[in-house]
């Protein structure tokens, strides 16, 4: 049974009284509510489908746009298609900004020649995509990313950590669990508790519960944090010189929600406003490098139906677009 979303959608004043639905869509709205399993109360499925016509249009119209050279990315219909964008933000969307000013700050290799491309992927450094699911705990998967690339670094061996252990632990370090938090936050408690158990041993649950942290279980641990500059070229060293790096960007936007493949620049991106944590694990670029067709490799926590299996290029060079540079930081270990 697919859980009711009616109360989040009336709080939002999200309404449609009467709702007026396209009937040739008929079809595929069948077929993407059996595909994605759901099952709505009889009161919610006409607000729902009221929400699924409405992004539809507004991927079609996108798409439109893309297939005329006018956006650099395509959109697609996913398992986000009946939320709001405003009720998908406040679900998914768990990073709670505020300016970081602990942790030593990058020091950039001032001579160093980086590649004009590289994917950390393909060295072992990262772990498959995983799914937050209805839980705003980005921030807690762009910390074991991060973790995770730095333990292989250190000790040959990709082992996936515990988000879950994050989300219950961590609380007095400022997190929030599954209502939200931060990266570096998350390698404070690392560092402060002396570990961090493994995925397997403490499996990820989406939701607040009580710590069950075992020493025992423990596979990885932090000395300290490193913060990156607010500058693309100092984000672009260290992801060269030490491996993913943990992000923040605005995630706000419905192009956002249904990105399929192509380089994401958003018009609407704040630098500020930021609200979704996630992982750079690369960067490279489109065409020739004359082409100016940069971009940022990033791995997000939707799981791999969503956008490029998982990933999605970010426009880079482009001012610090969407915020990406502005909270970037890694652990040590």
């Amino acid at each position: 049974m697919y859980p009711s979303l009616w109360l989040p959608l009336l709080a939002l004043g999200i309404t449609t009284a009467i709702p007026v639905f396209n009937q040739s869509l008929d079809t595929q709205w069948s077929q993407w509510k059996t595909q994605h399993g759901r099952v709505y109360a009889q009161d919610e499925e006409g607000q729902r489908r009221a929400v699924w016509e409405k992004n539809m249009r507004l991927i079609d119209e996108h798409n439109e746009e893309y297939s005329q050279g006018k956006r650099s990315f395509s959109l697609a219909m996913n398992a986000f298609g009946d939320m709001a964008s405003e009720e998908f933000g406040q679900m998914m969307n768990g990073f709670v900004y505020k300016e970081q000013r602990t942790g030593e700050l990058f020091s950039e290799p001032l001579s160093l020649q980086v590649p004009s491309s590289l994917d950390w992927r393909e060295k072992g450094y990262v772990t498959p995509v995983k799914d937050q699911r209805r839980c705003g705990s980005c921030w807690a998967f762009s910390a074991t990313g991060a973790l995770e690339g730095q333990m292989f670094r250190k000790t040959g061996r990709l082992i996936s950590l515990s988000e879950q252990n994050l989300i219950d632990c961590s609380q007095p370090q400022g997190n929030g669990g599954c209502r939200g938090g931060l990266a570096y936050q998350a390698f404070r408690y690392v560092k402060e508790n002396g570990g961090l158990d493994s995925e397997d041993s403490y499996p990820y649950e989406g939701r607040n519960l009580p710590c069950r942290y075992n020493p025992r279980n423990s596979v990885a641990n932090v000395t300290g944090f490193v913060r990156i500059p607010a500058r693309e070229e100092a984000l672009m060293k260290a992801v060269a010189t030490v491996g993913p790096i943990a992000v923040a960007l605005d995630a706000s936007h419905p192009s956002f929600q249904f990105y399929k493949e192509g380089i994401y620049y958003e018009p609407d991106c704040r630098r500020k406003h930021l609200n979704h944590a996630l992982l750079v694990v690369g960067y490279g670029f489109e065409g020739s490098e004359m082409d100016n067709n940069t971009y940022w490799l990033v791995k997000n926590s939707w799981g791999q139906k969503w956008g490029m299996h998982g990933y999605f290029k970010l426009a880079k060079d482009r001012n610090n677009h969407c915020g990406i540079v502005t909270e970037a930081s890694y652990p040590t270990v």
